[in-house]
């Protein structure tokens, strides 16, 4: 999606359509006490999505005009890709966190929210999204983002972040991993050194 520039909320409202499309999507997580192999502490589990495309992304999609605010298109948008685990679900402005805008391939302003869960809301998501609207379709279904790192150095969040991730997801996924400390930081920056080597 050509090199996304960052726009505050304000100024990428400006940017309307039929010029510009707007698109919202959100990462969802949630406090996990369980450990792998029951000795690595997982602490958060947080969810992405593997695309039509084979892409990466989070859950979401465009905004209709029919949609009264942005808001409104991406809680139904959640709902058409969740599934019934989804219905209570609401992410409100107070969610946002950011903006981005891209020409290239097309006129697209992305918006990025983010939620927290307690863990058996997001784990009723996961249990509901094999019969949401579009599983299979436009989603392929979800995935937690391995927030650990494997002996070797690699393996865990260094190997997810070197697969492919639509627009600007991987950017997204790593400034909210370190904005709400779902990492620590030093192991975050090293899982992103590791991740560009093997790009």
């Amino acid at each position: 999606m050509g090199d996304p520039r960052a726009l505050s909320r304000e100024a990428a409202l400006r940017l309307g359509p039929p010029q510009w499309k707007h698109a919202c999507h959100a990462l969802l997580y949630a406090p996990c006490p369980e450990r792998l192999f029951g000795k690595i502490p997982l602490r958060f589990a947080v969810l992405m999505q593997m695309r039509f495309d084979g892409r990466l992304g989070f859950p979401g999609g465009f905004v209709d005009l029919r949609d009264t605010s942005l808001e409104e298109g991406l809680n139904r948008e959640l709902r058409e890709e969740l599934g019934p685990g989804a219905a209570s679900l609401h992410i409100a402005e107070l969610d946002y966190m950011s903006s981005h805008a891209s020409e290239n391939p097309q006129r697209v302003v992305a918006h990025f929210y983010a939620k927290q869960l307690c863990l058996d809301e997001l784990r009723t998501i996961e249990e509901g999204a094999t019969r949401a609207k579009d599983h299979g379709l436009e989603v392929m279904g979800l995935v937690r983002v391995p927030l650990y790192t494997m002996r070797d150095g690699v393996g865990g969040l260094p190997a997810f972040l070197s697969n492919t991730f639509i627009g600007n997801a991987r950017d997204q996924l790593v400034h909210a991993l370190e904005t709400f400390q779902l990492v620590p930081r030093e192991q975050l920056q090293k899982a992103v050194s590791t991740a560009q080597k093997r790009l």
